[in-house]
């Protein structure tokens, strides 16, 4: 029999990797053409031909022991310097490689840091919406999350509550901007009161509280929109960061944690989090990919043509009567359900065939995600069928 634990994360398991499922089986019924899926976040802009040429390269040139073989628990030395060096001078900061350590994806960051910091029943904080699978991170090493309510008027984080609700027992908080699933940009005075709460509350409660800046959206900017770098406001901040989106490498699981030195234990938390990556089974990230993001660092996706499909979307959503925050980076709509049940909302939808994830799986009820990393003629198609779901709560 599986654990007790497993069953219920079974039970509860992903509702966006359900709708996504869902979708596959809709669209052998109905053909490909006729389902609008929205649910899912997995970019559908081609990585930009640096990463392929990138790859080929190192398989051509490279010794072997330095593409397939294992590096050091925290990945290759010089990739580590030059993903510093990248970052210094983007965000004029001082980082090196012993800074930098290589994950596997945003994700595997984030359970490396969780595991190095947790103990049992320690809480960590995050704003509602937020990611879901932030609950499961925190609960494969027996933490308590502790989402502060939304702010549903502009989604920038409720800083009130939140000062009230750190205590004793919190050991970190998590932030995610650009958002998912809003596309909100937290604004630098939005950070910048975060961090003076944080620093007041450090000494009120004389301990170490750190902040997890979650960015795999951090270049999904629009507008000229500023996306702040945390280390520079709070020094007990660590950055969790993917290349899945900024090169369109989901699933190559590629990513990496920055740990400043000006960490509180900064030491300890470096040499822990190498320790981290191995006993949780990534060991590494992979060897080949390292090599092959360390020569693109520079490259990016086209964002314009993420902004091309937001306009879109947006603007027709809004004049169909769905309300909706305009996004500033990532690339989700959250749009107010047109009924109280988002769940319910949602399977209207569906009805319709477009597949949308339900506000509640991301702790906000009331709203529902559309992820616009798709094709531009498929979100065509699906505007009609967007009208006729909008004009079928106005009767």
């Amino acid at each position: 029999m599986i654990s007790k634990k497993m069953e219920g994360l079974v039970k509860n398991s992903s509702v966006i990797r359900a709708m996504f499922e869902e979708g596959k089986k809709m669209m052998a019924i109905y053909g490909a053409d006729n389902v609008y899926d929205f649910s899912l976040g997995n970019p559908s802009v081609e990585p930009p031909v640096e990463v392929k040429n990138a790859i080929i390269d190192v398989l051509n040139s490279e010794k072997q022991g330095d593409v397939h073989g294992y590096p050091v628990n925290a990945g290759f030395e010089d990739v580590r310097e030059a993903i510093a060096q990248s970052i210094n001078h983007k965000y004029d900061t001082k980082f090196h490689a012993d800074n930098i350590v290589m994950t596997v994806g945003a994700a595997g960051g984030l359970n490396v840091i969780l595991k190095t910091l947790l103990n049992p029943m320690d809480e960590v904080i995050t704003f509602a919406p937020f990611f879901g699978e932030y609950r499961n991170y925190v609960s494969n090493f027996d933490g308590v999350l502790v989402a502060i309510t939304p702010n549903t008027a502009t989604f920038q984080p409720n800083l009130k509550e939140f000062e009230e609700k750190i205590n004793a027992k919190t050991k970190a908080v998590i932030v995610n901007t650009p958002n998912n699933p809003t596309g909100v940009v937290y604004s630098e005075e939005t950070i910048k009161e975060m961090a003076a709460i944080l620093e007041r509350k450090q000494k009120e409660l004389n301990t170490s509280i750190y902040l997890i800046s979650d960015e795999p959206y951090r270049e999904l900017a629009y507008d000229g929109v500023e996306v702040p770098y945390l280390t520079k406001y709070y020094a007990n901040t660590v950055v969790g960061y993917s290349y899945s989106k900024s090169l369109s490498l989901p699933g190559e699981r590629i990513g990496y944690l920055v740990i400043p030195d000006e960490l509180d234990d900064s030491d300890d938390v470096k040499a822990a989090a190498s320790v981290a990556t191995r006993i949780l089974g990534f060991v590494n990230a992979p060897s080949l990919m390292q090599r092959a993001v360390a020569k693109c660092l520079d490259a990016s996706v086209d964002v314009e043509i993420y902004n091309r499909n937001r306009e879109l979307l947006y603007n027709s959503l809004v004049e169909y009567g769905i309300e909706c925050i305009k996004p500033q980076g990532a690339f989700y709509l959250f749009i107010k359900a047109l009924e109280e049940d988002d769940v319910a909302f949602a399977a209207k939808a569906k009805e319709h065939n477009i597949l949308i994830v339900p506000g509640s799986s991301f702790g906000c009820p009331g709203y529902c995600r559309i992820a616009y990393c798709v094709d531009y003629a498929m979100i065509q198609r699906s505007l009609p069928h967007f009208k006729a779901l909008a004009e079928e709560y106005k009767k």
